[in-house]
């Protein structure tokens, strides 16, 4: 994993390879996970970006039968 430096406005440059691998553009947010002595950045995706992620799967379930509640 490449290594980045801070700015001394505390910034840091996302290299290129990560920026594409993850498709980040300008303006995307990411959420900072601080975690066991580590910090890590993980991307917030909008919802949008989830329509379709669950076509093609199965979609019929067996129900079971009603109950009769007398």
């Amino acid at each position: 994993m490449p290594t980045v430096t801070i700015s001394p406005k505390y910034q840091v440059v996302i290299p290129k390879a990560v920026r594409e691998k993850y498709a980040l553009l300008p303006g995307d947010k990411v959420e900072m996970i601080e975690l066991d002595g580590r910090i890590e950045l993980v991307p917030i995706r909008p919802a949008k970006a989830l329509k379709g992620f669950i076509k093609g799967l199965k979609n019929t379930f067996e129900r079971e039968s009603d109950r009769c509640l007398s």
